[in-house]
């Protein structure tokens, strides 16, 4: 065919698709009725009759505990707050000859009744009701409009809250004898609800399935037993997956008065638990538990003897159920069952309940565990059975998967599409795993087995079921309690223990590095460090210690025993080198939690207070052990999971019936429940991603291509396996040393040395260079800054800060330069000092010996760290007047040698420890400079300061002694007076 008679046969048939669509939407709209109605807010709209209401019931059941005399097949009442009105209907019969009825119909949510109305069925033309005749099946259909103050006590939030917590309760009384002769509950609900297990289900479920997958992998490949154990151990257990959610679900195992919202939000991991039936598995096995699950009604008018034989008939009436009978059997059956939904009828809806099954609780309470597992429709009775089934489902699809996962690898390497290496240990010793691997499903149903077994005895039902939980529990108790024991006699059977005195010490510490706290720490682990850092002590008391002694002290560590890996790997695996015993302790503490939880169902006080307490302590227990070489595993099973446990027991305690809270109040503690176990859920979800992740790069172990990207955290991630492994000690933290508390402290940035005599002549080819003088010092550099002038600082010289230095001599030149700089007004202007030492580098003179001022060079990392403060001068330095870099020197040196000295870098010194005698010295002068008084005179003390004051005025008498004054007069012969001067007395 060709492409052209292609196009118009595809157009045809897009265009007979879209016709088709268009006149089953026309049909679908054929079908509907609408109807006027009015609502709440006073405006009217067509409605369509088969829409959903705002408030609805589902599932029902008698509330006179199967002594009404009706039996009923059909109870729906519903709410529409869009008209404004009460839908109705009763199907059923009953034994009563002849009676006229009222009718009571009420709504209670939240504890609170929220409506309440008498109905007279003959007002309505119920005619099955007016009279009531156990000729007539009763067929009783009525939509009664109501006015808003009828509905005043309904909040609108109960029509979009999810899990509402009410029921509708219909009781009917008896004129002739003012008696209530049936009374029958359904819980009502607005449709929204935390209850999605299909869809939540399917989700937890097929992740969960993809750890199984990844651990299952880890513990099958590799060429040594040891790395195996390794990654298998870094991946994330399946075993803390499957007690999250179990934890998660059986919290609703205590015997407390639960809001709706809980069962609803535990509904979703009721399949962790196996607690999951449809109607075929319930009936298979209701004859053996004593429940009977094939009903179609509930009453005690009925062909289904629930209890009594009617109860109250034979209080009316003077005569049994059964001695005058009204229908034939074939006749009751077919009253028997609801009629299925007609779609065709548009008054016809969806939304119904059915009869709810004996044994559990009333419609729209929900007390303990059986409110729990009402929620999935399991009788309490048939819990141990129903969990029992999938069990032996889940046993055989372990050794099922474990098989197939053989030849499927048999066959890939048969084709030549893997490399048989890393595989050839499984497919050696396929019997080894399969053994392990129902051996760690059953150690995971551990808890729920003995729960639901110890549930059992709680609830004393018939013997069958008894027995049977009896049977089960010594198994998993003498069983896996057994094989535990072994293992650990298997490692331990070479040594011996050895007891020993110790002493527990009581002394201060810290929570989590912050929280003051008690530490409890034994005599006999304190090492010599903690001795010699000795913490406050509170007390002690006398303990004992026991301790192992290997008889083989050579003998390889419990993760390099093979012959230990291969028989107890499946239980000691995955925890740390010297915690590896650690499976014997955890289902010690499995077994006394599945007491508290299942066997004590009949006193609530003991069981919800006891688990609280034992929760705690198991916490600080498993924190102090800190048991699993995983980070991922620690995170959730020691902190994460135990917070939640205690969070959700501790708020539970509010749910006992002695304490009566309000349901209000209540609902929301239920919802800081589901808060604090949603955050525990995702973060378990998460983690099976990034543990996916793990084992991808486990498997990668041996191939040495990868992606560059991911390179790096693959090598940090086997690096973090191998010092796991090795469970060493941490090495000792470094003790940091306090900080020594800060002094007051100054420093001198920079000072600038002013001409001298003689200076101007100087030939400009003689100038050197200037030179750095660097002093490093301890202490930290403070600025001090004027007023007018961003740059310069204080002289150390003996002139009052009021004062400014000048010379006894003017030159033409030094007018000029004098001139100059009072003019110009961005040359801020100095006080000139009187040493040479101490230097401003604001203004330098150029390299031709000009007075031009000039900018400093710029400042870098190498300049600055040698130009660091300077407060004082060594006594090293200025015992040598010759010294290198000296700038008392350098200024004899350019005396002598009659050339124009350079302005210097500025220099600064910070004190040390050592100089605190030139620090008061110092401290005493700039006093004295703020009075304007002659300096002071150092003190004994103050000898290198007092020598550089001595070597200043030496210098200044050079420059501006009369004696020394004349233009161009050698330094030599200057010098000789001076020192001619300084010898007189």
């Amino acid at each position: 065919m060709s492409p052209t008679r292609q196009l118009p046969f595809t157009a045809g048939l897009l265009l007979l698709v879209a016709l088709s669509c268009f006149l089953s939407t026309v049909l679908a709209d054929d079908n509907k009725v609408y109807i006027k109605g009015t609502g709440i807010d006073g405006k009217s709209r067509d409605l369509d009759v088969s829409r959903y209401p705002a408030l609805y019931t589902g599932d029902f059941d008698d509330c006179l505990g199967g002594q009404s005399l009706f039996n009923v097949t059909k109870f729906d009442a519903a709410y529409y707050a869009d008209n404004l009105t009460v839908l109705f209907h009763l199907d059923g019969t009953s034994n009563i000859r002849k009676e006229s009825l009222i009718l009571h119909i009420s709504v209670e949510a939240y504890g609170e009744s929220r409506f309440n109305m008498t109905y007279d069925p003959c007002k309505a033309n119920i005619a099955s009701m007016c009279p009531l005749n156990a000729s007539v099946p009763v067929t009783a259909f009525a939509v009664i409009p109501i006015s808003p103050n009828q509905v005043a006590g309904i909040p609108s939030i109960a029509l979009g809250i999810p899990d509402l917590e009410g029921f509708a309760r219909l009781q009917i009384f008896a004129n002739s004898t003012q008696t209530e002769i049936g009374c029958f509950q359904a819980v009502m609900t607005n449709g929204n609800s935390f209850s999605q297990p299909k869809a939540v289900s399917a989700i937890m479920g097929g992740l969960t399935f993809v750890a199984v997958l990844a651990s299952f992998v880890t513990a099958i490949y590799g060429l040594s037993i040891s790395h195996m154990r390794m990654h298998y151990a870094h991946s994330f257990s399946v075993l803390v997956i499957f007690k999250t959610f179990q934890s998660i679900f059986f919290s609703g195992a205590l015997s407390v008065n639960w809001p709706s919202v809980l069962p609803a939000w535990w509904s979703n991991f009721a399949w962790s638990a196996g607690m999951f039936a449809n109607d075929r598995i319930l009936r298979s096995i209701s004859s053996f538990t004593g429940t009977n699950a094939n009903i179609s009604q509930v009453g005690g008018a009925g062909s289904v003897q629930i209890n009594n034989g009617g109860g109250l008939s034979q209080q009316i009436y003077g005569r049994s159920l059964f001695a005058t009978p009204i229908f034939q059997k074939s006749q009751l059956q077919n009253l028997a069952r609801r009629a299925d939904y007609n779609a065709s009828n548009p008054y016809d809806y969806t939304w119904n309940g059915r009869p709810r099954t004996p044994g559990m609780p009333m419609p729209g309470t929900w007390p303990g565990f059986g409110g729990t597992l009402s929620m999935v429709n399991v009788p309490p009775a048939e819990a141990l059975m129903v969990g029992l089934i999938w069990l032996l489902v889940v046993l055989g699809g372990i050794a099922l998967l474990i098989v197939l996962a053989k030849l499927l690898l048999d066959l890939l390497a048969k084709m030549k599409w893997i490399k048989t290496d890393g595989f050839d240990y499984f497919r050696s010793h396929i019997g080894g795993y399969v053994a392990a691997g129902l051996l760690r499903t059953l150690f995971i149903a551990f808890f729920t087995i003995m729960t639901l077994a110890m549930y059992q005895f709680s609830i004393r039902g018939p013997a069958g079921p008894t027995a049977v939980a009896v049977i089960v529990w010594l198994i998993f108790l003498v069983g896996i309690g057994g094989i535990a024991a072994y293992a650990c006699y298997f490692r331990l059977r070479h040594g011996k223990f050895e007891a020993g005195p110790d002493t527990l010490r009581f002394e201060r510490g810290t929570l989590f590095k912050k929280i003051p706290f008690v530490a409890t720490t034994r005599a006999s682990q304190i090492g010599e460090e903690e001795r010699a850092n000795k913490r406050y002590l509170f007390g002690t008391i006398p303990f004992f210690k026991v301790r192992y002694a290997d008889g083989d002290p050579n003998r390889a560590t419990v993760h390099q025993d093979e012959g230990f890996i291969k028989q107890f790997g499946w239980l000691a695996a995955r925890y740390r080198r010297t915690r590896w015993w650690f499976f014997a302790v955890y289902l010690g503490y499995l077994f006394v939690r599945a007491c508290f939880v299942g066997g004590g169902a009949r006193t609530p006080l003991a069981q919800v207070f006891g688990l609280f307490i034992f929760e705690i302590l198991a916490l600080l227990a498993i924190m102090k052990m800190n048991p699993f070489e995983s980070n991922r595993n620690t995170a959730v099973a020691v902190w994460m999971l135990s917070i939640s446990k205690i969070a959700t027991t501790g708020l539970s305690i509010a749910f006992l019936p002695d304490f009566n809270l309000n349901r209000i109040i209540a609902t929301v503690l239920g919802i800081i429940i589901i808060v604090v176990q949603g955050f525990l859920a995702v973060a378990v979800l998460v983690l099976i991603g990034l543990g996916t992740i793990s084992t991808w790069m486990s498997l990668s172990r041996n191939r040495e291509e990868f992606p560059e990207l991911h390179e790096q955290t693959r090598i940090q991630f086997f690096e973090h396996m191998d010092t796991r492994a090795g469970d060493l000690p941490p090495p000792p933290k470094e003790e940091e040393e306090p900080e020594e508390p800060v002094q007051l402290y100054f420093n001198v940035r920079e000072v600038r040395r002013a001409p001298k005599i003689g200076d101007e002549d100087e030939a400009p080819g003689e100038l050197e260079p200037p030179s750095n003088i660097v002093v490093s010092s301890a202490a930290a550099s403070i600025r001090r800054s004027r007023a007018n002038s961003a740059s310069s600082r204080h002289s150390v010289s003996s002139i009052p800060r009021a004062a400014r230095a000048h010379r006894t001599s003017w030159s033409a030149k030094d007018v000029s330069q004098w001139d100059a700089e009072m003019s110009r007004g961005d040359v801020p202007r100095a006080a000139h000092s009187r040493s040479s030492s101490l230097r401003l580098s604001g203004l330098n003179h150029d390299s031709h010996g000009t007075n031009t001022p000039s900018r400093r060079p710029p400042m870098t990392p190498m300049r600055e760290s040698f130009e660091g403060p300077m407060l004082s001068i060594p006594a090293q330095m200025m015992e040598s007047d010759t010294a290198p870099g000296s700038s008392i020197a350098e200024s004899v040196d350019e005396k002598k040698s009659g050339s124009s000295v350079e302005e210097k870098p500025a220099v600064s010194v910070t004190p040390t420890a050592g100089d605190e005698p030139d620090k008061e010295a110092k401290m005493e002068a700039e006093a004295k400079e703020e009075s304007a008084v002659p300096p002071l005179t150092s003190t004994a003390g103050d000898a290198p300061a007092k020598k550089a004051i001595a070597e200043a005025e030496a210098e200044d008498r050079l420059a501006v002694s009369p004696l020394a004054s004349t233009v161009g007069e050698e330094p030599d012969k200057a010098k000789a007076k001076v020192d001619a001067r300084e010898k007189q007395p």
